[in-house]
């Protein structure tokens, strides 16, 4: 991974802002998340800009670019073959329960759901698709998603420019950020499946 990191910091401008896009675009769409997180990229993009090599506003546009185009490929997956996936997936590895519970979470919580998952690579792998599962209305994944992203890569993209060559540290904030809210996504899955338990016995007991 470091070496990885380290060409991305010496290619050409055009190259390195092709990364920033297809990084980004790939997460959700071919969940590449879950191995190369997309905001790597965007923050190496940053450092490039402070060293002069790209601009900034170049480096924000595709990685905008490349979050909301990803995204919407995800949730277009999700929409058509969402169901189908995860019906491939062994239930000793994704137990159909967790699933139904993540899609409700998600009508629950209808657009923020997109927001915050944007913040975590885990959930930006897997919410578009699930959003698409879970038929949500598109419209309002699309503002929602926007917002996460534009948010998002502007964010990310200037913590690389302000950090320069302390970059390290940025990208290592940005994990144990990434954990913290992939924590409390988790614990409010905990949340719903308690209270659905609880439910259940009550009616049990009448």
């Amino acid at each position: 991974m470091s070496d990885v990191v380290a060409n991305i910091l010496h290619v050409p401008a055009w190259l390195a802002l092709l990364i920033v896009f297809a990084l980004p675009a790939l997460e959700a769409s071919i969940f590449l998340g879950f191995v190369f997180p997309g905001e790597t990229a965007v923050l190496l993009g940053g450092v490039l800009a402070f060293e002069t090599h790209l601009s900034l506003g170049w480096v924000v546009l595709a990685a905008v670019s490349g979050a909301v185009i990803g995204d919407n490929v995800g949730y277009a997956v999700g929409f058509r073959f969402g169901d189908a996936l995860l019906r491939r997936i062994p239930p000793r590895v994704l137990k159909p329960e967790h699933v139904e519970r993540s899609k409700e979470l998600i009508r629950r919580l209808g657009g923020r759901a997109v927001f915050v998952g944007r913040f975590t690579a885990a959930l930006r792998a897997l919410v578009p698709g699930f959003c698409g599962a879970s038929r949500m209305h598109y419209r309002t994944f699309l503002v929602w998603n926007f917002l996460g992203g534009a948010l998002w890569a502007t964010g990310v993209a200037v913590a690389g420019y302000l950090a320069g060559n302390a970059w390290h540290r940025v990208a290592s904030g940005l994990s144990v950020f990434g954990y913290v809210v992939l924590g409390l996504v988790l614990a409010a899955l905990g949340y719903l499946w308690w209270r659905h338990r609880r439910r259940s016995r009550q009616v049990g007991e009448e």
